[in-house]
């Protein structure tokens, strides 16, 4: 079939081999590569019940049949296991300049088993693997690393990810990273690559993916760089970016502040995308093969962090350590950003546990003194955190982890193990479902349902009418992942635009019934994954204090039963039975 290699490149850690194994026609008909791919090779393929940091939990790194070709938003990558922060389904994805030089090894997947004895570092290419030794760079930052191993290969085209200390030392929400900032690996695949002692990938090759329609392929690129040109979204992600996220949520009152016993950030304004413009004098950075330029690429213009170069930091950053944290200063969120992207941690968890810790320090639950809003004491304790000692040898084991030590169940905020993004559900209600929904725990990313919210498509409706809106949203972000394309190209990217994608590139003639279809499948595939883990209906929650406890000038609370008829709503209309088990 068009748009595939129809290979999945197998590496043994210990044994230091490889071998390719062929994908048939009807198996990536069905998956489409990507998501699709990945989640059947970890039901079929990853030990049931195995221990996240075990030798045997797969990684495994997916392309889709969009990768290295000329699709806007195509530049990206998708990494899956078994989480050891949730324990359940794992998958991150990461932009920059990495997927093409992937794609060009002439695989549609790699899979990683094993341990291997010592560091190690991978070479791959449509030549083979090169396993070199990693020692001298183990305790190095993610930084040092990436320029080290493309120094020594000498290869200047080549795309390199990279662990930093915090996944070496199995921190729970270590993440991957790629072209210095860009990251993969909420849910902590930084560890399970940790855990298998591999500190860097470098791929390059010269395969190219034969596409089904080339001619139409063109067409359909020019189309839609005229449908972006004046958009009024594509100007929004241009001109500011995901910081311009910062005024409306909390014009919504669903900005998460301190430690989320607020829904709005006094002095909010100093986090907004026009004071960054001031202090960091952004410019757009895209990822390849893309207009819509959301990256930031941000030099600290004063203050003691001066001259500092960073892209970002992106909205969920400034939530994190600017709303959870209390720290009013771009300049300081930009400096914890790069210390979260050197130690190579998950800025969203690692700002919510750093809240935590200074909640539990203002309760009394611990001795040591963390005050809300000092950015050193936050650098300090995400150290801490990647090399596992002090408190940070509490926090980073996660949120459910310190929530025990510490005698907090009832103050954290996470769904199965996972810190919501953002979105506080108690200012927009849909997001509830969706972090209750979300296989990897508390996520917006699978749905990004605060744009039907904020854009009034669910005013007015049934409970049965925006569950439906819901799984639309849904489904059609499953095939953004199967395919791999950026969801921030969702606007443009509608289910027709979609299905053209798919025909250019594969050949198949799919409309939006025969897409849904698949997508549904993948769900369901995600689901079952979960469930064989553990699982259960009962873990489709969300934290007590969202329904309890009021924020915003409204005081909004989520309505308990309207949460669980919705949640009801959504396993009936997934075909789910009440356990929330797949039924067909």
């Amino acid at each position: 079939m068009k748009g595939f290699f129809n290979k999945v490149l197998w590496i043994d850690l210990p044994e230091r081999t490889f071998h390719a194994e062929d994908m048939d026609d009807d198996t990536l008909q069905k998956t489409l590569g990507g998501k699709g791919l990945a989640t059947r090779l970890l039901l079929e393929r990853n030990p049931e019940g195995v221990d996240p940091l075990a030798p045997e939990n797969l990684v495994i790194l997916a392309l889709g049949p969009v990768s290295d070709t000329r699709i806007f938003g195509s530049s990206r990558y998708g990494l899956f296991t078994k989480s050891p922060q949730t324990r359940l389904f794992s998958e991150s994805y990461s932009g920059g300049h990495v997927s093409e030089h992937m794609s060009r090894c002439g695989y549609d997947a790699f899979v990683l088993n094993g341990r291997s004895d010592e560091p190690v570092y991978l070479d791959i290419s449509d030549q083979g693997v090169t396993f070199h030794d990693a020692q001298h760079l183990w305790g190095r930052d993610t930084y040092e690393t990436e320029d080290t191993v493309k120094d020594e290969l000498g290869i200047p085209k080549c795309g390199i990810l990279s662990i930093g200390p915090a996944g070496e030392n199995k921190v729970t929400f270590a993440v991957v990273e790629n072209n210095y900032w860009r990251s993969a690996g909420r849910t902590g695949v930084g560890a399970v690559l940790g855990a298998k002692n591999v500190k860097a990938l470098a791929f390059h090759g010269e395969q190219q993916r034969e596409m089904a329609g080339p001619d139409s392929l063109d067409a359909f690129v020019k189309k839609v760089m005229a449908a972006g040109k004046g958009n009024k979204g594509v100007e929004a992600y241009r001109n500011f970016g995901t910081p311009m996220m910062v005024g409306l949520t909390n014009s919504l009152g669903a900005f998460p502040t301190r430690y989320w016993h607020e829904g709005t950030l006094e002095g909010w304004e100093h986090l907004s995308a026009e004071r960054m413009q001031d202090q960091l004098k952004p410019s757009p950075k895209a990822c390849s093969r893309c207009f819509m330029a959301c990256g930031k690429l941000s030099k600290v213009q004063d203050g003691r962090h001066t001259g500092l170069t960073i892209e970002g930091p992106e909205y969920e950053t400034i939530y994190s350590f600017g709303g959870l944290c209390l720290i009013r200063d771009l300049r300081e969120i930009a400096y914890l950003n790069d210390v979260c992207d050197r130690l190579g941690v998950d800025t969203i968890s690692a700002g919510n546990l750093c809240a935590f810790a200074m909640e539990a320090s203002e309760m009394g639950k611990i001795s040591e003194k963390v005050p809300y809003g000092d950015p050193d004491v936050v650098a300090l304790l995400l150290q801490d955190i990647a090399n596992a000692r002090g408190l940070g040898a509490v926090l980073c084991k996660g949120i459910r982890h310190a929530a025990r030590e510490w005698g907090m169940e009832d103050i954290a905020i996470h769904v199965k193990g996972l810190e919501p993004a953002g979105y506080d559900p108690r200012g927009l209600k849909g997001m509830g479902l969706a972090y209750a929904t979300s296989p990897r725990g508390a996520c917006h990313l699978r749905t990004t349902f605060y744009k039907a919210e904020v854009t009034g498509m669910l005013d007015g409706k049934s409970i049965e009418e925006q569950v439906k809106i819901f799984l639309d949203f849904e489904d059609r972000l499953v095939l953004h992942d199967m395919l791999i394309v950026c969801r921030f190209y969702r606007d443009l990217y509608p289910w027709e635009e979609l299905s053209r994608i798919v025909s250019v590139t594969t050949g198949l003639d799919l409309d939006q019934e025969a897409l849904r279809k698949m997508t549904s499948s993948v769900v369901d595939a995600t689901r079952m994954f979960n469930l064989r883990e553990g699982l259960s209906a009962a873990d489709d929650c969300l934290p007590e204090r969202f329904f309890k406890e009021p924020v915003g000038e409204h005081k909004e609370t989520l309505d308990r039963a309207v949460f669980e008829n919705s949640l009801k709503e959504y396993y009936r209309q997934r075909n789910w039975s009440v356990e929330g088990v797949p039924l067909s």
